[in-house]
């Protein structure tokens, strides 16, 4: 309905129209912006005048092209702080963009679904990707056959019960370093490289929300060190509290030995390497047709 009256209103000639963003990260915050000259309301939202917030040129079509455009704005406390981007707090967000009637905003239309993609920060302003809902049709799908197994440790293929003790530990860090090192205490029950290729989430503290894989789990004087493969980007601090879960490395023998869940392993172990797919019949050691066990 509000979508018809703003089309006649459009076509009336003379317009009070102005565009609108909501932004929601993957925490579900939720942020709200336009270009009109004071604060506007709708769909449970307070849309914030004099953000900076602006969309340069969107292109898009029909069929399966990838919809595309950029949003530029001025970083500040009260709309996006340079310290939040850094973290990656609005990595992913999705993003709603309406024409909206100022007068009645009852009168608006979605211009724009989508994502933020890549975001370059500088000089006070910032400017975001925006990325349509056909960018999800560049993943990838379908079953990898490969010798590792091709499941997420927990995930509906793999099936393994992350509660089982000793899979998970939560507590409080003890020390942090550039964000990159974190210090647990002994945790002497547990294998050192236990949680290597696990993962560090933080659950309070300025990091709260954020997490990143685990590259090495090591013993250094006496005290449990986890090393990610890339910094938490916020100030980590002392009683901080962390969840770290064990690493699997793919391999069909850690799927038996270390977690028990064989019969849900997801890889082709026994699959033919390409040296021998490829292997010219009277180059090969038996010819004689035979299984090659």
């Amino acid at each position: 309905m509000g979508a018809a009256e703003l089309h006649d209103h459009l076509a009336g000639g003379l317009t009070t129209v102005a565009r609108c963003w909501a932004l929601t990260r993957a925490d579900g915050t939720r942020y709200g912006f336009t270009d009109h000259d004071r604060d506007l309301s709708f769909d449970g939202l307070v849309f914030r005048a004099g953000s900076g917030l602006s969309a340069l040129a969107l292109q898009q079509g029909t069929g399966l092209s990838v919809d595309n455009s950029e949003a530029m704005g001025a970083l500040s406390d009260a709309a996006l702080s340079e310290a939040e981007l850094d973290a990656g707090r609005f990595d992913g967000a999705d993003l709603v963009a309406w024409l909206v009637n100022w007068s009645d905003v009852a009168q608006r239309r979605v211009t724009f679904r989508g994502t933020l993609g890549e975001i370059r920060r500088g000089d006070g302003a910032f400017h975001a990707e925006l990325r349509g809902l056909t960018e999800a049709l560049n993943v990838p799908l379908g079953r990898v056959y490969q010798a590792p197994c091709s499941a997420v440790l927990g995930d509906a293929a793999c099936r393994f019960d992350l509660a089982r003790p000793g899979f998970v530990f939560e507590g409080p860090v003890l020390a942090a370093f550039d964000g990159r090192r974190v210090q647990l205490g002994p945790l002497a029950e547990l294998a050192p490289g236990w949680f290597a290729r696990g993962r560090l989430e933080m659950l309070d503290g300025a990091g709260k929300g954020l997490g990143a894989a685990v590259k090495r789990d090591r013993m250094d004087g006496g005290q449990r060190v986890i090393e990610l493969w890339e910094p938490l980007r916020a100030a980590l601090a002392p009683g901080d509290l962390c969840r770290v879960t064990a690493g699997c490395d793919k391999r069909m023998e850690s799927c038996r030995l270390k977690f028990g869940n064989l019969l849900n392993f997801q890889g082709f172990p026994d699959i033919p390497e390409d040296d021998w797919m490829l292997v010219h019949a009277s180059r090969a050691a038996g010819a004689g047709g035979g299984s090659r066990r």
